[in-house]
């Protein structure tokens, strides 16, 4: 059965609207808090997307933060892009409303088509099927960016526009305050995943915004690595000074996703933090020789919870190289007690997912 973008557009808004219902009743309802409920909510969420994506799009493919990439996608013209919880950290947190869900088409030969991006603590949804872009509002441009990784230039770009920066969790929910007015601004740099921008980039495009990597080039879905380095969604009138400061200012060279990755597995030995990462269900992990992980959840759960991570202090001296399908790390590791050991990493990240880790680690 062939539907318009306008049923495309509406079916993703009644099912980001659902999920977002069933996200604040887990909130109000369950016993835990903080990362485990951003993980329960992220789980059945993710179930009542994908339910209703293979009931009433029997013939699409998917590709969701919270399932295994299935790389049938790319030969697909019509790829449902899904994060069902977008900062699940804000959820978990008392009193925040900076969360949202995601649902967003990608059509061959089209881009992104279809969205609809749910902020179910303020009670709207926002779809390509009616959004529109409110008014500028006389005041000093507002640059909304990440509140846990700012890009590192924005002082200096903030000034170059007469503007000011503030801070908000969730893509989605910067996204949207664009949309609404909020804020005039959202630049990211550091690295997300198609899923944390695909459904606000198409409602931001529907709406009228600007919408590039912050280099000017546009924004692609649907690849075989699903990393997007940046991005810029502003006013339109924004967009060329905005562009012409990041160009001045942004000088470090953007990770490649899989450095990215492999980067997100090295921070979580002293984060404790796995939920960024993107490991294989069947990935494994040898240290010095011997095998220490055979699933990517154990060794989720390990970073997480294991003894033996817990004296780590720091990650120093990092330095990480890509070829091919690999990429080799190679850093050193204070712990507790003035110890520092040399570690050499090799991660094989094939497409969306680390399948295999190899590390020696040694006296420095």
């Amino acid at each position: 059965m062939t539907h318009s973008t306008q049923q495309d557009s509406e079916f993703a808004a009644d099912v980001a609207r659902a999920a977002g219902e069933l996200l604040l009743r887990i909130r109000d309802t369950s016993d835990v808090r903080g990362r485990e409920l951003g993980r329960l909510g992220d789980t059945q969420a993710n179930d009542l997307i994908l339910n209703r994506v293979r009931a009433e799009r029997p013939g699409d493919s998917v590709l969701s933060e919270e399932s295994a990439d299935d790389l049938t996608r790319l030969d697909a013209s019509r790829v449902w892009i899904i994060d069902p919880l977008d900062g699940s950290r804000e959820y978990g947190m008392a009193g925040r409303g900076d969360w949202a869900v995601h649902v967003g088409l990608w059509e061959a030969g089209k881009g992104m088509t279809a969205s609809a991006v749910a902020q179910p603590a303020l009670g709207v949804v926002y779809s390509t099927a009616d959004v529109t872009l409110s008014p500028a509002v006389d005041r000093r441009p507002q640059l909304v960016v990440s509140d846990s990784r700012p890009p590192y230039y924005m002082d200096a770009l903030a000034a170059d526009v007469g503007g000011d920066v503030v801070t908000m969790g969730s893509a989605g929910a910067k996204a949207m305050a664009v949309v609404r007015g909020d804020v005039d601004a959202y630049v990211h740099s550091g690295g997300q995943w198609e899923w944390d921008s695909a459904a606000p980039v198409g409602v931001a495009l529907a709406a009228g915004l600007h919408c590039s990597r912050i280099d000017g080039e546009p924004l692609t879905y649907n690849n075989s690595h699903p990393y997007v380095p940046d991005l810029l969604i502003c006013r339109p009138e924004l967009a060329e000074p905005l562009l012409r400061g990041i160009a001045t200012h942004a000088t470090r060279e953007a990770d490649s996703g899989r450095v990215a990755m492999a980067r997100e597995y090295i921070k979580a030995l002293v984060s404790h933090d796995a939920t960024k990462l993107r490991l294989a269900d069947a990935c494994r992990r040898v240290e010095n020789g011997r095998s220490t992980g055979d699933t990517g959840q154990f060794i989720c759960d390990d970073l997480e919870q294991g003894q033996q991570y817990k004296p780590i202090v720091a990650v120093r001296e990092l330095n990480l190289r890509e070829w091919g399908s690999n990429v080799v790390g190679r850093y050193l590791l204070d712990l507790d007690g003035g110890i520092t050991v040399s570690v050499t990493e090799h991660f094989e990240i094939p497409a969306g997912d680390i399948t295999a880790i190899t590390a020696i680690i040694e006296p420095a």
